[in-house]
C-alpha cells in the first residue's frame, strides 16, 4: 500500500475531493506508541482528516487538529505541514479503562465539556503575528462529522468526510462542494439547481463506502470504483511522510519553563532527567551538569537583556 494524497477535481461538477492512504507513515507514527485498538482507530482516522485538510488549503505551515477531551482520553493531536510531513500523539487518563466498543463520545466526550481545535500556524510569522485557531463544541458522532461540522460553520463550505483506520492502515476520502463561480455582475456562473443535483449524487457514491472496504483497497481503485462515471481531474500525487521536530534544544527550553528549583528537586530524586518526545518516542537525558549549563546559560542570556 502506498503512502500517498490524491487530490481531484470533478470537470462537470463544481466539486472538489480527495483520498488518502497511509501505511508505512503510519506504522513509523505508531512505532513508539501501545494505544488501545479503540485510541489507536481514533488517531488514524483524525491523521487522516487532518492531512486532506492541509491538502487542500494552499497555506504555507502546519495544520493542527487538536481534540481535548474529557473521558479516558485527554488529548489527540495531529499535525501537518503543507509539505505533508505528518505526526501525532494521544494523551490517555491511565485512572480510566477504556472499553473494545467505546464510541467517539465515550472516548473523549463523556461529560460534555470536549472541544476541537483547529490551527493554522503559518512558518514564517511576521512580528506579532498569531496563529489561526478555531475552537468548536465536540458536535457529532464521528471525526467525520465533527469535521463536516466545522468546515461549515468555519468555512461555509458543504464537506462531507469518510474515514477508517486500523493498526496497519489509514484511509480517508474528502468532498467539498465549491462556492458558486459569480460574474462581474454577481450573478452565479453555474445553475444552482445543477449544482444541488451535482452535490448530492457525489454524496451518495461516497457514502457507499464501508470502513472495511477502504482499508483493503488502495485510493486508486477506490476512487474508480466510487467516480468511474464521472470525468475527473487529477492533481499531482503528493507523498506523505512522518517526520518529528523535536530536539534538544526544546526539550531544553521546556526544562527551563519548569522552573531551576524544580528541576533541580526532580535531579536529586533521579539522578538525571530523561524526557520522551510524545510523538517520536526519541529519548533526550539531562544530567545534573547539563541541567546546570542550561540555567547558567539561560541566566547569561537574561543579563545580556537587561544590559541591552
Amino acid at each position: 500500500m502506498q503512502d500517498i494524497v490524491q487530490k481531484i477535481l470533478f470537470k462537470n461538477a463544481n466539486v472538489r475531493g480527495g483520498l488518502v492512504s497511509l501505511s508505512n507513515v503510519w506504522h513509523d507514527m505508531l512505532a513508539h506508541k501501545a494505544y488501545p485498538a479503540p485510541v489507536t482507530k481514533l488517531l488514524g482516522e483524525m491523521t487522516a482528516a487532518t492531512v486532506l485538510l492541509s491538502a487542500n488549503i494552499k497555506f504555507e505551515g502546519a495544520t493542527v487538529l487538536q481534540i481535548h477531551g474529557d473521558g479516558p482520553i485527554r488529548l489527540l493531536v495531529v499535525e501537518c505541514s503543507n509539505t505533508m510531513q505528518v505526526r501525532a500523539t494521544a494523551k490517555l487518563d491511565d485512572t480510566q479503562t477504556i472499553a473494545e466498543d467505546a464510541t467517539f463520545q465515550d472516548l473523549v466526550n463523556a461529560h460534555g465539556k470536549a472541544r476541537c481545535v483547529v490551527t493554522l500556524d503559518p512558518h514564517d510569522k511576521i512580528p506579532g503575528q498569531r496563529p489561526y485557531q478555531g475552537i468548536i463544541p465536540l458536535e457529532g458522532a464521528t471525526v467525520s462529522e465533527v469535521i463536516e461540522n466545522y468546515m461549515k460553520r468555519s468555512e461555509q463550505l458543504d464537506t462531507r468526510v469518510w474515514l477508517a483506520a486500523d493498526a496497519n492502515n489509514v484511509r480517508g476520502v474528502i468532498l467539498q462542494r465549491m462556492p458558486a463561480q459569480l460574474d462581474e455582475r454577481g450573478v452565479a456562473l453555474t445553475d444552482s439547481a445543477k449544482d444541488e443535483e451535482d452535490w448530492r449524487h457525489l454524496v451518495a457514491l461516497g457514502s457507499t463506502l464501508t470502513p472495511s472496504e477502504m482499508l483493503a483497497t488502495d485510493i486508486a481503485t477506490l476512487q474508480h470504483r466510487l467516480f468511474w462515471e464521472q470525468e475527473t481531474a487529477n492533481f499531482e500525487p503528493l507523498k506523505p511522510t512522518f517526520q518529528c521536530s523535536c530536539s534538544r534544544e526544546k526539550v531544553g527550553n521546556m526544562l527551563k519553563m519548569l522552573g531551576q528549583s524544580e528541576v533541580e528537586e526532580a535531579l536529586k530524586e533521579k539522578g538525571s532527567l530523561t524526557i520522551n518526545c510524545d510523538y517520536c518516542g526519541k529519548a533526550y537525558t539531562f544530567d545534573v551538569i547539563d541541567c546546570k549549563t542550561l540555567f547558567s546559560s539561560a541566566s547569561s542570556s537574561e543579563a545580556a537583556e537587561t544590559r541591552h
